[in-house]
């Protein structure tokens, strides 16, 4: 069974920083494309940035580029979200998630594996 496991998430201020990382199991971590989606309360889930299962070929959602940076780590299987200039807006549970190669067209695709999320709060 596919597991991921975010952490990094916390309060912080409008303005900070923080680095989320998620851990995967049970997955050939590089033949999958991975991402970071978000919901906040009363909202959609939406995509945030993905990743090809190279690191080659990224994708940010318009409101985040420039202040966030998705990477991953084959060797470690280690994803990870750099979030800077942090926004009260950014509020919201992440969750990280991953879809076979195979199957990626874009953080458009239909993602079928999903952590429990980490909870990120900005305070302005």
């Amino acid at each position: 069974q596919v597991r991921m496991m975010e952490s990094g998430g916390g309060l912080v201020q409008s303005g900070g920083s923080l680095r989320l990382s998620c851990t995967t199991s049970e997955l050939t971590f590089d033949d999958f494309a991975m991402g970071w989606f978000r919901q906040a309360p009363g909202k959609e889930r939406e995509a945030v940035s993905c990743i090809s299962h190279s690191g080659r070929s990224t994708y940010y959602v318009d409101s985040v580029k420039g202040r966030f940076t998705i990477s991953r780590d084959n060797a470690k299987s280690m994803l990870y979200l750099q979030m800077n200039s942090l926004k009260p807006e950014d509020t919201a549970m992440y969750y990280c998630t991953a879809l076979p190669r195979s199957s990626y067209d874009g953080c458009g695709s239909t993602f079928p594996y999903f952590g429990r999320g980490t909870q990120v709060t900005v305070s302005s």
